[in-house]
């Protein structure tokens, strides 16, 4: 049975690849007198309830830009915080995944997470490794330019070792490096909390993807605000 839309979009005009930036836990919380740490706690359980509504509306990826490099030079306790947090939904949530059909994967450099972190991400990937319903993509420890680096290094060691001519150095070949698993580049970018910039995410895979701002902090936004956004791209030409 197809998923039920609100009577309002077009179901033939939904992005099939939908792009977040999480912005504004911090503020929320302060908002309400909370520490920071209990907007990062609200914060994933909008992101919980986004990954159902794209299930339940038949929307087929979603990518969250949960922790960028520059991340790290938040304060220590915050930044612990976070990484328990990120292993405890882990562990948590895989279950339920493989109930939903969510394929779980991520970006960025995990080598730097802690070992108890790795674990629950490599165990996640594979659990949920042949789940077809919602592709999810955490980026974390992510940036745009190091992963554009990255690319180029490999690109050029492979030229220099004789595995491949200059010549085939393509957008298509860059893409590949950039997504090994063929997922298309996002339709639709939503960024919350009223900041208007792209913060190093998906630079290359963004060049022409639809962009949506709003001042909703990312903890209320919820299904409502995401058909408003929804909406607004099915308004575009």
């Amino acid at each position: 049975m197809l998923p039920t839309l609100p009577p309002d979009l077009d179901r033939d005009r939904l992005p099939s690849h939908v792009a977040v930036i999480m912005d504004g836990n911090g503020r929320w919380a302060q908002q309400r007198g909370l520490p920071r740490v209990a907007g990062h706690r609200q914060g994933a359980k909008t992101l919980k309830e986004l990954l159902h509504c794209c299930k339940d509306w038949g929307i087929g990826s979603l990518t969250a830009y949960a922790f960028s490099t520059e991340n790290w030079c938040r304060p220590t306790e915050e930044v612990n915080f976070l990484m328990l947090l990120f292993e405890r939904l882990l562990r948590q949530e895989v279950a339920e995944m493989q109930r939903e059909g969510v394929r779980i994967s991520f970006i960025g450099d995990l080598s730097a997470l802690p070992d108890t972190l790795q674990r629950e991400v490599r165990r996640a990937i594979v659990a949920t490794a042949n789940n077809q319903t919602v592709q999810f993509n955490l980026a974390v420890n992510y940036g745009s330019r190091a992963e554009l680096t990255q690319v180029c290094r490999q690109i050029v060691e492979k030229v220099r070792q004789g595995n491949l001519n200059s010549s085939e150095v393509t957008e298509s070949l860059i893409a590949q490096y950039l997504n090994p698993s063929n997922l298309p580049d996002p339709d639709l970018l939503i960024r919350t909390s009223g900041e208007i910039r792209l913060s190093n995410f998906l630079l290359w895979q963004l060049a022409y993807t639809e962009l949506y701002f709003t001042d909703t902090l990312w903890p209320d936004f919820d299904r409502a605000a995401f058909h408003q956004a929804l909406l607004a791209y099915q308004g575009r030409d």
